[in-house]
């Protein structure tokens, strides 16, 4: 069994092609991140849909200047839902635009209020702040922290498994440029580590190019094992228990199935 933790089924044309291809090669669940309040209800509708389909909610930090006390409300709202397993992605991206960090802060400390008072993990969007996102986390008293889409350094994955966090990996562990993802997949524990595909984004090779989806988070497995020169169901296995016991996946409802 393997476990999509981050894919945005919601942006695909086809979610219930994606879901069906998914399990025919062993991935049993799947978890949709939210980006802005529009799309929440989209997300949670699928969620709701297909059994093996969760939800998380949260306003991206490139849509920080949407976020007001309204939002913050409907957020607490929707998260009593059952399916709803997470509050993500949330976090800071200084990579785009940083004209609006402060709001980008204020956002982030905001919606990690919710999550330690809704008693749901986080799922966190850290591009080019890791000391900023870091601080704030731990300022915060964040508990339950999975690091998205890990872009940072080994000595950095350290100091957030020293916390108690988890480090997503996804197809960018495939690109044989990705020196220090590589490093990270291969000297941090796979009891620390989640598996993701960020669909439709940062395919693997060899479909790089392709849009992506839940069904070629294989390849991302794969490489981590042949990185660690282990099983591949022992990279399925471990990533997978570490997702069910994050997320509490095994509490979750659904009301209908595929």
């Amino acid at each position: 069994m393997i476990i999509d933790t981050h894919a945005h089924l919601d942006m695909l044309n086809d979610p219930k092609l994606a879901i069906e291809e998914a399990l025919s090669v062993g991935v049993k669940k799947i978890i949709i991140p939210g980006v802005e309040p529009d799309t929440f209800e989209k997300v949670l509708d699928l969620a709701h849909k297909y059994e093996n389909v969760y939800a998380q909610l949260g306003v991206h930090p490139s849509e920080a200047q949407k976020f007001n006390d309204d939002i913050a409300k409907k957020i607490i709202e929707l998260a009593q839902d059952k399916k709803v397993v997470a509050i993500g992605e949330i976090g800071l991206d200084y990579y785009w635009d940083k004209t609006f960090v402060d709001i980008q802060k204020r956002v982030f400390k905001t919606q990690i209020e919710i999550a330690n008072m809704l008693n749901l993990p986080i799922v966190v969007h850290d591009r080019e702040a890791h000391k900023d996102t870091f601080d704030i986390l731990e300022q915060m008293g964040a508990k339950k922290v999975l690091m998205h889409c890990f872009s940072g350094s080994l000595e950095f994955a350290l100091e957030c498994i020293k916390k108690g966090w988890f480090i997503a990996l996804g197809g960018v562990v495939t690109f044989k440029n990705a020196k220090k993802v590589r490093e990270v997949a291969l000297k941090i524990p796979l009891e620390n580590i989640m598996l993701e595909t960020d669909t439709p984004y940062l395919t693997p090779h060899p479909h790089r190019g392709e849009e992506n989806a839940p069904k070629y988070i294989i390849f991302t497995a794969k490489e981590i094992a042949n990185l660690k020169d282990t099983a591949l169901s022992e990279v399925e296995n471990i990533t997978s228990k570490n997702a069910i016991k994050f997320f509490s996946l095994e509490e979750s409802q659904s009301e209908s199935t595929v």
